[in-house]
């Protein structure tokens, strides 16, 4: 049985990947001298993204997770105001694809849509321009 869901988002797509870290220099004491090295962090605006998709896909979470293989389906609609003649065509600019479907992937882990995203036997994704963000989820759990 397929299963889909509608998530609407009234401020824009949600920004950054897991791709996108930080980096800033910190200090430690090594042999009594105080030593550089760099500091890596994931951007606060990664948890935030994650965060946001995790907040909607808790109402559409199933009562118990998908234990077999799974076939996905997103279809990622990033808003553009002008010019209209835009809309329904393909979004060849970033984010990457691949990395934006990881985050949604690894949101619906957390909540519980299955035990891990391996499970994820098929997936087919797609990146279109629309007047309103939204993401269109059809899942659908397959035989063993």
């Amino acid at each position: 049985m397929k299963n889909n869901i509608f998530l609407n988002f009234e401020n824009g797509m949600p920004k950054g990947t897991s791709q996108e870290k930080g980096e800033c220099i910190r200090y430690k004491i090594s042999g009594g001298r105080r030593v550089p090295y760099i500091h890596h962090f994931k951007k606060k605006s990664v948890e935030g993204m994650r965060a946001e998709f995790e907040l909607k896909l808790k109402r559409y979470k199933p009562k118990k997770p998908v234990q077999g293989p799974v076939r996905l389906s997103l279809s990622l609609f990033f808003d553009v105001k002008r010019p209209k003649k835009l809309w329904g065509t393909y979004k060849i600019t970033k984010p990457d694809l691949d990395n934006y479907a990881k985050e949604l992937i690894d949101a619906m882990t957390a909540v519980g849509f299955w035990i891990d995203d391996a499970q994820v036997s098929e997936l087919k994704v797609s990146k279109r321009y629309a007047e309103k963000a939204s993401i269109v989820i059809q899942w659908e759990e397959l035989e063993p």
